[in-house]
């Protein structure tokens, strides 16, 4: 009788049940149905159990770092630059709201803390310059689901934490699927612009933006550190192609380098009007999240977690002594919108545990393999078959709560047959965060309609020509592991 709490789950989502509370009711009631009273106590004891987890705690820390930054005027600065970078190109607003949130997500790594940010400052800004409120809103929900894909992820984390992943191996492979979205929505974007005379935007809107001292002598000294880093990382990978072996004394490669990034900047500085400096020179402190999260995980000097506090002590540094946008006084309304939009996630995670604890005790998941291996043996044709079933979770559930539900499931299904688990993770996690901005319950489309006024039915109608850039990208990933797995590989943590 347990095997019904899947139809029964789906009736009160169906019947409008908050996800929390559906997850909880429906295996609740078949346990008490089924006679079997002690378990329901189990079941709700594994909701706090579920939740009382060190790696989770990553996930309100980064949600309080991206609420830090965008309070702290952040967010204004990484559109100011990524409008720069492509504000030239026809439809250069949806250009640059693309881009912004692919930088966006290196802070927060969350869709919605995406569209809520993003999309009220450029869907009125489209609409201003000429796009219709309904492709605004669209191109904004679309882009969101680059949040979580890019690191630092919180689905990844939440699945690494459910399936014994490396936090950092997941974090690398999501980098070029993230990319590749990116890429890809901005190429249909491209295409609708030349066939509906989408406007142009200025590269520069304000140009009396100053710098101040300490921050432009900070801002010129990490970019000029990360030129270095970034000649090392080109340096490394062509001895690795090439099969160079040989240890240049350290100090001398350093100084090579560092003469390298001069005239790199030398070179660039010429080629710039002065206020593109500035709006160069006032994104580098914040593009430094991302490099601190990954350069420090990787490099061993701490883990995820700890990685997420380090990522709040510099939203704090960053806001209250670098750009000085933040007062004591806000830190409570930062806090309160953090910790709500944390308690949403955790608790859905509880929920999505103790439902799990059903799903093993119907013996669902020895069904679910013996039907999924009796369709085919070939190991392509069942990842097309899983993509579209993900595909159609992701349409109705949280990617959180499915994560945690299938992926003890499917994950060693595949395993066994051959597939890298890596690999697996990142097709799953990038299909269910795809399934963030899916109808009917897509819950980035519902924050886009909050935030622009458009009703959902007419965003997601808008939105079926960047789906379609996503559901390509979510095979491409299936079909080529190299896509997601080079990097991992290259880095040691595959």
């Amino acid at each position: 009788m347990l095997i019904w709490f899947l139809p029964v789950f789906l009736i009160f989502l169906l019947v409008g049940l908050p996800v929390f509370f559906a997850l909880l009711a429906a295996p609740g009631l078949l346990l008490w149905f089924n006679g079997q009273e002690r378990d329901i106590a189990l079941l709700y004891r594994n909701v706090f159990q579920g939740m009382d987890s060190f790696p989770l705690m990553a996930i309100p820390f980064f949600m309080l770092a991206g609420e830090m930054m965008n309070r702290g005027g952040i967010t204004n600065r990484l559109v100011e630059f990524s409008q720069a970078l492509m504000g030239h190109l026809r439809g250069g607003l949806a250009h640059v709201n693309i881009l912004s949130s692919m930088l966006f997500a290196g802070l927060s790594g969350s869709a919605v803390a995406d569209t809520s940010a993003l999309g009220s400052m450029l869907i009125p800004a489209m609409e201003k310059q000429g796009y219709s409120r309904k492709f605004a809103a669209a191109i904004t929900a679309a882009s969101s689901v680059i949040g979580p894909i890019i690191p630092p992820s919180g689905i990844m984390i939440i699945y690494a934490y459910v399936m014994g992943e490396s936090v950092a191996a997941l974090f690398l492979a999501g980098i070029v699927p993230g990319i590749l979205i990116g890429g890809g929505l901005m190429l249909m974007t491209h295409l609708m612009a030349g066939r509906y005379n989408f406007p142009k935007a200025e590269r520069i809107v304000n140009t009396d933006q100053t710098v101040g001292k300490f921050e432009n002598v900070l801002a010129r000294g990490l970019a000029r550190l990360n030129m270095i880093g970034l000649i090392y990382i080109l340096f490394s990978l062509v001895k690795l192609i090439i099969g160079i072996e040989f240890a240049p004394n350290v100090w001398l490669m350093l100084a090579v380098f560092a003469v390298m990034s001069e005239l790199i900047f030398i070179r660039a500085r010429r080629r710039m009007s002065e206020p593109m400096r500035v709006v160069f020179k006032r994104a580098v402190v914040p593009l430094q999240t991302p490099i601190i999260i990954l350069g420090g995980i990787l490099g061993g000097v701490f883990t995820p977690t700890e990685a997420s506090a380090i990522a709040v002590a510099y939203a704090v540094f960053v806001a209250f002594f670098i750009l000085r946008s933040m007062r004591l006084s806000d830190l409570p309304e930062v806090l309160r919108k953090s910790a709500l939009t944390s308690a949403v996630v955790l608790l859905l995670v509880g929920a999505a545990m103790a439902f799990k604890t059903v799903v093993s005790l119907s013996h669902a998941p020895e069904q679910l393999a013996g039907i999924i291996l009796g369709l085919s043996e070939n190991p392509l044709i069942l990842l097309f078959l899983i993509n579209i079933l993900l595909f159609i979770v992701g349409m109705f559930l949280d990617a959180g709560p499915a994560i945690i539900i299938l992926g003890p499931i499917l994950g060693p299904i595949f395993t066994d047959l051959g597939v890298d688990s890596v690999h697996f993770a990142i097709i799953m996690s990038v299909n269910l965060t795809v399934g963030l901005a899916t109808p009917p319950m897509g819950l980035v489309l519902f924050v886009a309609s909050s935030v622009s006024g458009e009703r959902v039915e007419t965003i997601a109608k808008a939105i079926l020509p960047f789906l379609a850039v996503e559901i390509l990208v979510i095979f491409l990933i299936t079909y080529f592991p190299a896509i997601s797995m080079t990097i991992p590989r290259l880095t040691g943590f595959a």
